[in-house]
């Protein structure tokens, strides 16, 4: 049986892929990159480093500046991408906001941000690509949660309650769309050694504090998340929809 060329990785596919500029999602787009896909890559930030990293892999790259939390800004950056490929077949919305705080001291502010930018933004995304993914018949939508979903870690109420809508939003959305040809998942991570949004990185002893309590003693990093994205981008994952796939080397056993 001859393969259709889509069904050659990603070739002739065009990812999305948000909060891009620096970290996982940085690492999403070159792994997405390998795999043949075009890659859009939208971050409010500047993500010069980003789309250098993807052309020297020899992937066609548009950069757009967007705020996943803004609606007009979305229309914006779907109607950018639509005109230069004429398609978005892949949305990898790597978009959240994360602090810690006991429940008496968190403000609504608080509460409202960690909304905002961990599951609203998910919600104005999809709402903003899912039309053209229903007209093409084919799309392939990825989020991302937290393993601290399975852990009820401590301190973490706004965050782990965004998380876990992302998880309800995968679930009931995948029951809709699956008639259109479009898989909507999740993947659940851990503390990954990565930089963050803020531009620090990381650190090792916060790394080395969580190792003892996974399965697999080292260090997560953007590029395990990575294979897991393009796996799900992939032909091959075509009948896994609605699902959420821990990847935290084992602390969290669901």
């Amino acid at each position: 049986m001859q393969l259709h060329e889509f069904e050659r990785g990603l070739h002739g596919r065009v990812a999305v892929v948000t909060g891009a500029a620096i970290g996982n999602g940085r690492a999403f787009c070159e792994r997405l990159a390998e795999e043949g896909a075009a890659i859009v890559i939208a971050d409010v930030a500047d993500a010069t480093a980003t789309a250098e990293a993807v052309r020297t892999i020899g992937a066609d790259v548009m950069v757009v500046q967007v705020d996943v939390t803004d609606a007009d800004s979305l229309t914006a950056m779907t109607a950018a991408v639509m005109d230069r490929f004429g398609r978005i077949d892949i949305l990898v919305h790597n978009v959240g906001h994360y602090s810690e705080m006991p429940f008496d001291l968190l403000s609504y502010d608080e509460w409202t941000r960690t909304m905002r930018l961990t599951l609203d933004s998910l919600y104005f995304t999809i709402r903003a690509v899912l039309p053209h993914m229903k007209k093409a018949g084919f799309g392939r939508i990825i989020s991302f949660s937290s393993d601290t979903v399975w852990l009820g870690t401590p301190y973490l109420t706004h965050y782990v309650t965004a998380k876990m809508g992302v998880i309800g939003l995968t679930r009931s959305l995948a029951s809709e769309v699956g008639k259109y040809g479009i898989t909507i998942n999740t993947i659940s991570v851990g503390l990954t050694a990565t930089q963050r949004p803020a531009g620090e990185a990381v650190s090792p002893s916060l790394l080395e504090h969580i190792l003892p309590a996974q399965a697999v003693h080292r260090a997560d990093e953007p590029e395990d998340i990575a294979n897991v994205v393009a796996f799900l981008a992939l032909p091959a994952s075509g009948i896994i929809t609605g699902q959420t796939i821990n990847v935290d080397g084992g602390v969290a056993r669901h």
